[in-house]
């Protein structure tokens, strides 16, 4: 049997019905490739030929080359969801990886920067196109909790002025209505003048390069660690540093997990109690430093 024509199928269907974000696919494309290629090297050329046993071998090998354990998470689902598609279209007789687990990954919690922090990062100078550029990305990015896609795709059109909102296009195409405060508001006004003097003819992205194109995220990425490292933060920012910090603080001050869930877009809550970790850690810390009977 050839695995080509299947998973040519398999990945049309991650890419139409379930709307994966092109890093995703990406993703498990690299994983089953890697996958296929340890089945072929033990002459298995079949789907029905692959058992829990063969799915383990694989796993285990994985392991023995160092991969941590959320790789190998990521690795299982990639196989788990393949053979869920193929025996639905009567391709495979079982699902393999069903029941193979992974070892665990250690939980690390999200970085974030402090509301101290944050207020020095936002503080640069300047009023030129760059400057302002930049500050209107900082302030959505924190004040919306984005991802670093979401910014970049980010068309003028998105910004409903009057109810002081964007629509943001997430992953599996989803979209949701974040609201932005003050502070994001003047730092977009203040950069949509300049943008109208270098956009392209038919450019709808809000945020351009010097050239008048869609900004890329590589290149939302460096303006982020070039200002962190000019305001002197202490630390490498990237883009979901900030998406971190904005649930942590809104968080920390409100309580409402729902609404935090809701603002960052996330389908399951689990994905959003990380952030109840990380207020417990810091009142911890509180505790440690200032209660006289923490310490010995």
């Amino acid at each position: 049997m050839c695995f080509n024509s299947d998973l040519t199928d398999f990945y049309a269907y991650l890419q139409s019905e379930r709307r994966y974000s092109p890093h995703t696919l990406a993703a498990y494309q690299h994983d089953l490739r890697v996958f296929i290629a340890f089945s072929r090297e033990r002459n298995i050329h079949s789907w029905k030929k692959m058992d829990d046993l063969h799915v383990r071998a694989f796993v285990a090998s994985q392991h023995r080359k160092g991969l941590s354990g959320t790789s190998l998470q990521r690795q299982l689902s990639a196989v788990r969801t393949l053979f869920n598609f193929l025996c639905r279209h009567d391709r495979a007789d079982n699902n393999p990886a069903l029941g193979v687990p992974a070892p665990k990954a250690p939980k690390r919690l999200p970085e974030t920067l402090s509301v101290d922090q944050l207020a020095c990062l936002l503080a640069f100078p300047g009023n030129d196109a760059l400057a302002c550029r930049d500050r209107a990305m900082l302030e959505l990015l924190y004040g919306c909790g984005l991802r670093l896609s979401e910014l970049s795709g980010l068309d003028v059109g998105d910004v409903d002025w009057q109810q002081q909102t964007v629509s943001v296009t997430g992953k599996g195409r989803k979209q949701r209505r974040v609201p932005f405060g003050n502070k994001a508001e003047t730092a977009m006004k203040q950069w949509l003048p300049h943008r109208g003097c270098q956009v392209n003819v038919d450019e709808k992205a809000l945020f351009i390069s010097r050239s008048g194109k869609r900004l890329s995220n590589s290149s939302i990425q460096q303006r982020l660690k070039k200002r962190a490292a000019e305001q002197g933060v202490g630390v490498s920012l990237y883009p979901h540093m900030l998406r971190h910090s904005f649930a942590s603080h809104l968080l920390e001050s409100s309580n409402d997990l729902r609404a935090v869930q809701e603002l960052l877009g996330h389908a399951n809550l689990s994905t959003t109690q990380i952030y109840t970790h990380l207020d417990f850690q810091h009142l911890a810390n509180v505790y440690d430093k200032a209660h006289p009977r923490s310490k010995k």
